[in-house]
């Protein structure tokens, strides 16, 4: 076993350890910021295909996040209040059932990622990261002026969705449908990366010409890598509306896509759970930091500057490379 397999070992031993120690000493607030960890890991596993296997340094992800949430918060408070979604030309019924909820947030998420990758991938360089943002910033006044589902304020919703055969308003049976739904989105990425579309993909974020020198069209592969992250983060901001049990227009934000960028890199570039040790380490710095000042970001700045100048490939790489874990 190689040291990162190890790595990747522990951390998802801790991950899925520590709630059930919290739950057993009657500590539900330790497994709300597992859960947190779990569904801020699962969206950065999702832009970790796209920025560290393709090189596409996506500052819209935040657009798929919030999408996934709305899809939850729309569905949801149609089912409370009794109303139909829709009257035509078929009558649509909202859903509190988490299967459906999830399946929505996929295809929306996946569906938004096509339009905007379709014009976003005929650019390079800073043109691309600003295009993206550019369609993220759309996504987020459209939120706001969205008067139906809370608009500025958001969207509450009183009783969290259900998932068949389980009470998920039980802290810690909610952490295991999270927790499970990441495992297999990694065991998912995992076969991914290692498959011809993944060496392709890396292939195209190396050296691009030479990839379209072997007649393979290298927009296809990034068009497909990005809604395929995209569909993944979808995924992932209906669980984070689901554990606040509320979506607002902040979900869309240009910083919650600095958020998850800074959990990416914070793990490590590139690694499979990178992005779940990089929201693990960020989810602890804001709890522990965020009781000392309200500032807490500026020290998350001090650590995120140390990764970048001197541990490039994380907290990962820092524990798993054998050049800087021998100084």
């Amino acid at each position: 076993m190689n040291r990162e397999t190890l790595a990747n070992t522990v951390i998802l031993a801790a991950l899925a350890g520590i709630p059930v120690l919290a739950h057993l000493g009657g500590e539900p607030f330790v497994i709300t910021l597992a859960t947190r960890i779990a569904i801020l890991g699962l969206a950065g596993v999702g832009l970790n295909l796209a920025l560290g296997h393709g090189g596409l340094v996506s500052f819209g992800h935040a657009a798929f996040f919030g999408v996934g949430g709305y899809a939850m918060g729309v569905l949801a408070s149609h089912a409370q209040a009794w109303t139909p979604l829709a009257t035509w030309p078929v009558e649509i019924p909202g859903t509190n059932l988490m299967p459906v909820i999830w399946l929505t947030a996929i295809l929306a998420a996946g569906l938004l990622s096509l339009v905007i990758a379709a014009l976003s991938l005929r650019t390079r360089g800073v043109y691309f990261i600003m295009i993206t943002l550019a369609f993220a910033q759309m996504a987020y006044y459209f939120a706001i002026s969205w008067p139906a589902y809370g608009g500025e304020d958001g969207l509450s919703i009183y009783v969290r969705n259900r998932f068949p055969g389980l009470n998920t308003l039980d802290p810690i049976q909610f952490f295991a449908v999270c927790f499970t739904l990441l495992c297999l989105t990694l065991a998912l990425m995992s076969r991914i990366t290692g498959s011809r579309f993944g060496l392709l993909l890396q292939a195209t974020r190396q050296n691009p010409a030479r990839v379209e020198a072997l007649g393979v069209q290298t927009y296809r592969i990034r068009l497909f890598a990005f809604v395929l992250s995209a569909m993944v983060t979808g995924l992932a901001g209906a669980l984070y509306a689901d554990l606040n049990r509320f979506v607002s227009p902040s979900m869309m934000s240009w910083q919650m896509s600095g958020e998850l960028i800074v959990i990416v890199i914070l793990g490590g570039v590139g690694r499979a759970l990178g992005p779940v040790a990089g929201a693990g380490l960020y989810v602890l710095l804001e709890n522990q930091l965020g009781g000392i000042s309200d500032h807490w970001q500026i020290f998350l700045g001090a650590v995120l500057l140390w990764v970048v100048l001197f541990a490039r490939g994380g907290v990962l790489g820092m524990l798993c490379d054998r050049r800087s874990a021998d100084g």
